[in-house]
């Protein structure tokens, strides 16, 4: 039995093949079982649906399809290809963190960067640089999500600082990211002041 959505597919039953990782926020990749995936908790469904709600804006009516999976093996926050279907899996312990740390919005950020590279991968924009790295493409697409989920100046921050937080082993500096992240927050209707409002020089925090 499946539930489809727009963006982010939320599949009920577990699937159990050999998949590529895409992009993992965590250590212990190699340890990942992609053949653990089991339903989301409601709460990851609920974020993931606002996710949806973002990506709509952005893609309809050819968003990627993204299955989302709760597994305790994933390194954090995991995206995989496998047979051109993209899969999600998250540790439920590693949310929680986040959730912690940075309420709804934190793991809004980190759901968003991974969508991100779903999105690079299913289409293009100009405003994406041609010198940016894999990591750096997501994070403008995520920029673009967080743009279309229409947060408060406190949640873009929140966001902004989760992401930071848990960056994948593949990422460059902050500082070359954050950028990325803006271009895409301002191509896609964000404002620059909200953005820039609680920005430091360093990380956000």
């Amino acid at each position: 039995m499946k539930k489809y959505t727009v963006g982010l597919l939320v599949v009920a039953v577990p699937l159990s093949a050999i998949a590529q990782v895409v992009c993992a926020l965590g250590p212990g990749a190699a340890s990942f079982k992609p053949y653990e995936n089991q339903r989301p908790s409601g709460d990851a469904l609920q974020l993931a649906e606002r996710v949806n709600t973002a990506v709509k804006a952005i893609c309809t009516p050819n968003c990627p399809a993204v299955a989302l999976f709760r597994n305790t093996t994933a390194p954090n926050a995991v995206l995989t290809l496998d047979g051109g279907e993209g899969k999600l899996a998250y540790s439920p312990q590693f949310f929680a963190t986040v959730y912690q740390g940075f309420g709804d919005a934190g793991v809004i950020g980190i759901i968003a960067h991974e969508m991100g590279h779903a999105l690079d991968d299913a289409m293009g924009a100009s405003w994406i640089r041609g010198d940016w790295t894999p990591e750096l493409r997501a994070d403008g697409w995520a920029g673009c999500i967080l743009a279309k989920s229409r947060f408060n100046p406190a949640d873009l921050q929140a966001a902004l600082a989760a992401l930071a937080k848990y960056p994948a082993p593949a990422h460059p500096a902050w500082s070359l990211r954050l950028p990325a992240i803006r271009d895409g927050y301002t191509h896609c209707g964000g404002e620059a002041a909200s953005f820039d409002s609680g920005k430091s020089k360093g990380k956000p925090k």
